[in-house]
């Protein structure tokens, strides 16, 4: 007898923040199992260079997360059939101005972190939700991090952040712990990314901060972890995933 595979082949699953990083790997790795993905995220064209990449089994939709009408519309400019999403990966994040002492940064920013961070990531969820619960079938995964239980100087507002992603999920898997709706915490440790040229807007800066921190995690370590946490069976729920690097 052959086994159940899950996710279904089909499912669809929605991508935050799938222009580059751990989001278009995820974005990869899903259609690579079967899924169909809407990959999301501010940059048309970073959403549509990896949608064409992955073809037939992908949409590209525009989604800023911190902004209210654009979450609201979603479902409004979805295509046709794909509006039944049974899995979300909260992946939006960023951390511009951060690595730096409280007083350093301006006040923009640290709201702006955490804007995005947690506040949009609240919000999606909020969108998504009403539909799984309707179904009674769905799977939340949240993209966490290691900074989420281990803070660190210079990191107040990212790891303030990441605090309440973790708080905000074990709290919501326990909302939800009978019905048909997971909710599962991926954190990941140092990954190289374009996250720290983007939190510098500064290249070379950015590389010497990964070779100071010697091994790093690629973007498809951690999309292999978010597959793993969703191809277990209906009674299993990976509530939170810790991954790091061996150095």
């Amino acid at each position: 007898m052959t086994a159940q595979a899950y996710p279904r082949p089909g499912t669809t699953a929605l991508v935050t923040g799938a222009g580059s990083g751990i989001g278009a790997a995820t974005a990869t790795a899903l259609v690579d199992i079967g899924c169909r993905v809407i990959c999301s995220g501010r940059r048309l064209d970073q959403i549509n260079t990896v949608s064409e990449r992955l073809g037939d089994t992908a949409r590209a939709v525009t989604l800023d997360v911190t902004d209210d009408y654009s979450v609201d519309s979603l479902y409004d400019r979805l295509p046709r059939g794909w509006d039944e999403i049974d899995i979300l990966v909260n992946n939006a994040g960023h951390d511009v101005g951060g690595r730096r002492r409280f007083d350093q940064g301006t006040m923009a920013q640290w709201a702006s972190i955490i804007e995005t961070n947690v506040i949009g990531l609240i919000r999606v969820t909020r969108k998504v939700i009403e539909g799984m619960l309707q179904r009674d079938s769905g799977h939340i995964v949240n993209i966490g991090s290691t900074a989420g239980f281990q803070p660190y100087a210079t990191g107040t507002i990212y790891s303030g952040s990441k605090h309440a992603v973790h708080g905000f999920s074990e709290s919501l898997r326990m909302d939800y712990a009978d019905t048909g709706v997971r909710v599962t915490e991926i954190c990941p440790g140092l990954v190289r990314t374009e996250f720290a040229q983007t939190r510098w807007d500064d290249a070379v800066k950015a590389k010497e901060f990964y070779q100071q921190h010697g091994t790093s995690l690629q973007p498809e370590d951690v999309a292999r972890t978010v597959v793993f946490a969703l191809q277990q069976p209906p009674h299993v729920v990976i509530s939170q995933l810790v991954v790091v690097p061996t150095g």
